[in-house]
């Protein structure tokens, strides 16, 4: 007898029809699925599919209805945050860190403005990570492991994940340095015995025949570290914080972006003396590594910061073609983020399973020493214009400035200095035109200026002389409606672009002029304000068609010091 080879296999089903239109006219009972899911929401309690809630207020099970509908952040679980808070914990001193000795002075020297000398949350959590302090976690899935170690740093905005980032970067570069002045001893030493047996032997072998002298050229740009931002703005403000730690730790740091000449890029990268760290932004470094691709070839070290921006479809290409190109010699990759947006997540997923993740507490949350105040520009006395109202809010802040008393223990801050944010760039233009007119200090800042008018514009945003002093070539004056003018206050008109990459340690108050469409423009846009432990207001204006309800969920989450997720 012989059996057959089919026998465990399963009859073959029958084909199911696909249901047509007049399939379900005549039907008196409800379909499975259909039941199934009815007997679900009647266990569960939920309201109906009409949205009526009967008068009934949520459950706090429920904190979020309209941002859902807004969320784009990967949600971080509230039983880590409590287990990162006890880590933190530990280091309240640089000095715990292990830290070659002359960047544990730069700390203290080179940055005589840091205002908190102890570790901030991010530092705290980053520092020990990338100094090899910390095991990494383990990942269920076992695989082999290949490539760099990889760090995702997020921590919220004004945390201080600049120092974070570059004091463990600067270490490696030192130790390093010593591991090659060694080698360099060793190898001299080795090419002495070298040369006097070969002296040796051309006296005792009388048919040697010398050598002829070959020149190695030595291709100078070849940076060690590599740190990739967005704008040439943070271009610049990370360069600021290299130049000032150069000067004690002793290294060479080469900040360039579009805004310089070809002649200053070519200076700073191919220094005779070598070059240690360089700041860009992605699209032009990817198009010098065209043209010499040895640049990348001793990198050990890739930063990107603002890693939600340069993994968009607006960096992508470039930050992986860098990526590419420096990943046989690289060491660590490092990406910081003040938010982990679900695109972000799903790629580190996939490309990096094995990075290691450091989050801090507050991670998506805004800090609740920022205030966050509405003003309804339907009511009265705007009735829906919403310039009058941006402008009448800005005359109460520097009205109020006179407040701050120093006898009393209060900070005094002699200019005020306000951030507008729009959603539309041609917005930015009108508003700040409109403000001038009522007699404010007001500039718009959107990506179509020009790149000597953005450096004067955060000059004199930043600097304590009025903008007129400072923009004396501006393109457009105009003259206020009247001579009554707002002193000691200045406003700046921006789009997103001034979320990311401008100092604003100094700014107080933030207006959103309009309801930003996502919570990443939520949280970017009042990090602006608050930080490094200070505190801060922001109001949002709101009018026709703007959403209500997602303002008083952000308000209520603020509140309770929640993440917006």
């Amino acid at each position: 007898m012989v059996l057959s080879e089919d026998v465990a296999r399963t009859a073959d089903r029958a084909p199911r029809r696909k249901p047509d239109a007049f399939d379900f006219l005549n039907r008196t009972d409800v379909p499975r699925g259909l039941e199934r899911i009815r007997e679900q929401r009647e266990a569960r309690g939920s309201r109906p599919a009409t949205g009526r809630d009967d008068g009934k207020r949520r459950t706090r099970s429920e904190p979020f209805h309209a941002l859902k509908m807004q969320s784009s952040l990967h949600q971080v679980p509230y039983n880590n945050r409590t287990a990162i808070k006890r880590k933190i914990e530990e280091y309240d001193s640089f000095d715990k860190f292990p830290l070659a000795e002359p960047i544990l002075r730069a700390v203290n020297d080179a940055l005589p403005d840091l205002e908190y000398r102890n570790p901030t949350p991010a530092q705290a959590v980053a520092i020990p990570a990338l100094l090899g302090l910390q095991k990494a976690v383990r990942t269920k899935v076992k695989s082999k492991k290949s490539g760099p170690d990889s760090f995702l740093l997020a921590a919220e905005t004004g945390s201080g994940k600049t120092l974070a980032y570059l004091l463990p970067t600067l270490d490696a570069i030192k130790e390093e340095e010593v591991r090659e002045k060694e080698d360099a001893e060793e190898q001299a030493k080795r090419d002495a015995e070298e040369a006097a047996s070969q002296e040796h032997d051309k006296r005792t072998d009388m048919f040697a025949v010398e050598e002829p002298e070959t020149n190695k050229a030595v291709d100078p740009a070849r940076p060690r570290a590599i740190i990739l931002v967005p704008s040439a703005e943070l271009v610049a403000q990370v360069g600021a914080v290299a130049k000032s730690l150069s000067h004690t730790v002793k290294f060479r740091a080469a900040p360039i972006s579009a805004k310089m000449s070809a002649t200053v890029i070519r200076n700073q990268l191919f220094n005779p003396n070598g070059v240690d760290v360089v700041i860009s932004t992605p699209p032009l470094l990817a198009s010098i590594a065209e043209s010499n691709p040895n640049i990348l070839a001793r990198v050990t070290h890739l930063i990107c910061d603002e890693a939600d921006s340069l993994f968009d479809r607006s960096f992508k290409e470039s930050t992986t073609q860098i990526l590419e190109r420096a990943t046989p010699s690289l060491k660590k990759l490092v990406l910081c983020s003040a938010t982990i947006p679900k695109y972000l997540d799903k790629y580190l997923a996939d490309r990096f399973p094995d990075m290691q993740r450091l989050v801090t507490p507050n991670l998506h949350a805004i800090p609740r020493r920022v205030q966050l105040g509405v003003v309804d520009v339907n009511k009265d006395p705007y009735r829906g214009n919403k310039m009058l109202a941006c402008a009448d809010t800005i005359w109460q802040i520097g009205k109020a400035s006179v407040d701050y008393d120093a006898n009393e223990g209060k900070e005094v801050i002699p200019t005020k200095r306000v951030l507008v944010f729009v959603n539309e760039r041609e917005d930015t233009e009108e508003v700040a035109q409109y403000l001038i007119k009522k007699g404010i200090d007001a500039l718009a800042f959107h990506r179509d200026t020009d790149p000597s008018r953005q450096a004067k514009i955060l000059k004199s945003f930043t600097n304590d002389g009025s903008t007129k002093e400072t923009l004396d070539g501006a393109e457009k004056k105009v003259e206020p409606e009247n001579k009554r003018t707002l002193p000691n206050t200045k406003v700046i008109v921006t789009t997103d672009l001034g979320s990311r990459g401008i100092d604003t340690v100094s700014v107080r108050h933030v207006i959103l002029y309009d309801v930003p469409h996502t919570t990443i423009d939520f949280i970017h846009r009042l990090g602006r304000t608050g930080r490094m432990g200070r505190r801060g207001r922001g109001i949002v204006l709101l009018g026709p068609g703007d959403r209500a309800d997602v303002v008083r969920e952000v308000r209520e989450a603020m509140f309770r010091g929640e993440a917006l997720i």
